[in-house]
Order: C-alpha cells, then structure tokens, then sequence
C-alpha cells in the first residue's frame, strides 16, 4: 500500500485498526521492517507519514453507533540546518569549545531524537456536532485545490475564509500558468514566478 501510493497513484485509501495517530504510523512502520521492505525504523518511518496525508478515525461507541471521532492531518517535518558557524568568531579555545559542543548537542539530538512528523486534528466530534480544530496546512490546501473543478474550489474557498480567515487569490490574466496564492491571515503571500498577485473581486 505505501509503496503503491508513492507513485503513479492519485489518491490512496485504506482501513486500519489503530487507536492513536501514532499508533498507526508504528504499526505501518513495523509491517514494513516484517515484509523485509526496509531494515532502518527511521527510513521505514519516513516512507509511511510521506504517504499519510489525512486519516479519518471512525468510533463504535457501547450503543452500537458509528461516527468519525476526528479527522487528523500528517505533516512531515522537514529537515533544517540548525548549525552554527559563530566559532570563527570566537578568540579564546574556551569560546571555541562551548560553539563546538552547541552544534554537537544539536547533531546528537536530531540523531538520537529525530522527529519526523507531526499530527494535528483538523476536526473531532465534541457533545453531539463536528468542532474545527485546526487549519488544514497549506500544502494540503493547495494540493486539495488542484483536484478540484472550479464550482468545488469556489467553494472550498468560501470555507476557507469563513471557518480559518484563509483567503486564496488568483491572478488575473488567465495563464495557465499563473499559480494561485496562498494568503494566511498573517498576510503572507508566496508565489513561484515572483509576479505581484492580484486580487479577484
């Protein structure tokens, strides 16, 4: 399954009995390290959150109903260089020394404790309705928005603005090569082509 949705494959979904979001990502990563896929826990475990996207936990309470508990994103977390170089700067050894044993701290930690992901609840059951959490990332968003038609992004946008204040806007002009701009309510805006956005109204 992990390695079907790696390539050439849309969407991939599939049912699993685990309790936690942890707990999942554990046991698809044991199944991998038994089927002889990969030997390393960590190599395994970064080929499984890469394939996670969403994960859509259903409860069956002691009245024999069904319903989705909550909805739980994976966001993989992405290597930085955390390392200093303020040791040039230093003229004493001792001063050279504490820079050194900084950056060793760093590497030791990212060796010994490395965290590959995080999760967060896009949305979980609360007293009888469905609470919004989180917001879903922006990755997720616009990978979400490319596999829609224009009715669903107009109204994906629409909830959005009105549940997490994110506003999408598009340039105008019509190329298809223009790429739609994620504006957070911080008021960030990025593009790859580096054009000034605009707004549609």
């Amino acid at each position: 399954m992990i390695q079907s949705a790696q390539v050439a494959s849309k969407f991939t979904l599939f049912t699993h009995h685990a309790k936690t979001f942890p707990d999942l990502v554990t046991a698809l990563r044991n199944s991998m390290l038994r089927a002889g896929v990969f030997r390393n826990e960590k190599t395994a475990e970064e080929q499984v959150v890469q394939v996670l996207n969403f994960d859509i936990h259903l409860v069956k309470d002691f009245r024999g109903r069904r319903y989705i508990e909550r909805i739980t994103e994976c966001i993989p977390v992405e290597e930085k260089n955390e390392y200093t170089y303020d040791h040039r700067k230093e003229k004493t050894i001792e001063g050279k020394l504490d820079k050194f044993m900084d950056n060793a701290t760093i590497y030791f930690s990212k060796s010994t404790n490395k965290e590959l992901y995080k999760y967060v609840n896009i949305l979980e059951y609360h007293d009888g309705t469905y609470v919004l959490t989180n917001p879903i990332s922006e990755h997720n968003i616009r990978e979400m928005r490319n596999n829609m038609d224009d009715s669903d992004i107009d109204s994906f946008d629409a909830f959005l603005e009105r549940n997490w204040g994110i506003k999408m806007e598009k340039y105008e002009g019509g190329d298809e090569e223009d790429e739609d701009i994620f504006n957070a309510p911080t008021g960030k805006k990025e593009t790859k082509r580096g054009r000034k956005p605009k707004a549609v109204k």
